[in-house]
């Protein structure tokens, strides 16, 4: 076990880490732990490490070409306030993938990052006694 245990780690393939720091430290609450830019980059916002792997970073080497594409997989970042946090966001000129979507456990919305990958804001359905 090392030091970096404490963190879960997703790794997202990105086409300009420089862009992609600046995203998720500006917009995100993420905090910048280390730069080897352009190559690769790790933001950490609570327990989760970010890592952020440019095209020729190891990372992005090791991904076979037929897997190259975004997924439709997404980093959740749960909030207290999504409407709040669609108003703040799209004043700083952020776009959204679709409407706010609701269900039982509660509502959210998919905001690009600026390669593509997808991050979920969510907002949890109000807990009833």
């Amino acid at each position: 076990m090392t030091a970096t245990d404490h963190y879960a780690s997703v790794r997202y393939l990105v086409d300009d880490v420089q862009a992609a720091v600046g995203f998720y430290t500006t917009h995100l609450g993420f905090t910048l732990n280390s730069s080897a830019a352009p190559a690769f980059a790790d933001v950490v916002r609570g327990p989760l490490r970010l890592l952020l792997s440019g095209p020729a970073s190891s990372g992005a080497r090791a991904t076979p070409a037929e897997a190259t594409g975004t997924g439709r997989n997404r980093i959740q970042l749960v909030v207290d306030d999504l409407d709040a946090e669609i108003d703040r966001l799209h004043a700083a000129g952020m776009p959204f993938h679709g409407e706010v979507v609701t269900g039982p456990g509660g509502r959210q919305i998919l905001l690009p990052d600026p390669a593509g990958n997808l991050v979920e804001l969510f907002q949890p359905a109000a807990h009833r006694p």
